[in-house]
């Protein structure tokens, strides 16, 4: 593959909340409207486990169906969305830093037609979201 079809980055905040916090936030996907602006409506086709389908609808757009395609408790979860030839991985990762700070990070990976466009489209609002999603869990405790 050439620079063109493929496009890679992360996005990543500290936060006082714990791996476990964390997760519950993210296990609870019909929420995450409520701190993601990016999504108007979403849905999942049964637990939020690996091969698990979702359908996402940002708003004034189409629905996009994703796929978890990787699950780990308290670790992360990778979510694949293909539209065409088009693929996009998001990795969202909890990475505990010692005592009371973790790290969450969000690795995007586009492949495929106009990944170098559509990448940087996707992950536009991923520093707003990943501050929403620190102040939610950080309230949380």
């Amino acid at each position: 593959m050439n620079d063109e079809s493929t496009w890679r980055s992360e996005y990543a905040i500290e936060t006082t909340a714990s791996p476990e916090t964390i997760w519950s936030i993210f296990r609870d996907v019909p929420a995450w409207k409520n701190w993601n602006a990016g999504i108007a409506q979403i849905a999942i086709d049964g637990p939020f486990t690996s091969g698990t389908w979702f359908t996402m609808t940002p708003p004034g757009e189409e629905p996009l169906r994703s796929q978890l395609v990787d699950v780990r408790e308290n670790v992360c979860f990778v979510d694949e969305t293909r539209v065409g030839d088009l693929a996009i991985l998001v990795a969202h990762r909890i990475e505990p830093l010692g005592p009371a700070r973790t790290r969450i990070v969000y690795a995007v990976d586009a492949s495929g037609p106009q990944a170098a466009e559509i990448g940087p489209a996707v992950s536009a609002d991923f520093p707003e979201v990943l501050a929403s999603l620190a102040k939610l869990a950080e309230g949380a405790r």
